[in-house]
């Protein structure tokens, strides 16, 4: 189980046109929403990447209006492990289990996945916070980050997995979020 106090989330280039053409891209959106809203409740480190933002454009505004503390680190590399700064601040978060969101799940997704079990990290994706253009693209890359020994996981469930209870502070926060 993941757990708060060990758990970072790690929201991925959800940026510009290529975020707008995503599959699925309403219901992205706002599970993306959900997630990001409820992960800043429960106080979870969050690393915020962008790729080659002066190219690829900001992140969305949907997610921005809830980013005003935070800085976007930026990057080339598709998996967010090839980034020295990405690297220091999952460190400095002392997170060994990290949540995954974001685009695109075949590639920057994948690639961070795997790139993270293989450091010793346990890995959630977040199967309805994160896209590609092609649901195909989406699904195999899911199967294959299941295969690599991840968890696969909603957006709602892992929201309710790191509160436990009912009687944890959040509570009524987070249901406000989801519903």
């Amino acid at each position: 189980m993941f757990e708060l106090g060990n758990t970072a989330f790690v929201l991925v280039d959800v940026q510009g046109k290529l975020a707008s053409v995503m599959h699925e891209r309403e219901a992205l959106y706002r599970n993306l929403k959900i997630l990001l809203r409820g992960m800043l409740a429960l106080r979870v480190p969050l690393i915020w990447m962008e790729q080659i933002p002066e190219k690829m454009g900001p992140t969305i505004p949907e997610l921005t209006a809830h980013l005003d503390d935070h800085t976007p680190i930026p990057k080339a590399c598709f998996s967010c492990c090839g980034n020295d700064a990405f690297l220091q601040a999952l460190k400095a978060s002392g997170a060994r289990q990290v949540v995954m969101a974001g685009i695109e799940t075949h590639v920057c997704i994948y690639q961070t996945a795997r790139d993270l079990l293989d450091l010793g990290f346990e890995v959630e994706v977040v199967a309805d916070a994160v896209s590609s253009r092609f649901k195909a693209n989406r699904d195999i890359a899911l199967q294959k980050i299941a295969g690599l020994g991840a968890g696969i996981t909603s957006a709602e469930s892992m929201l309710f997995e790191l509160m436990r209870t009912s009687e944890h502070p959040a509570f009524r926060d987070i249901l406000k979020i989801v519903k």
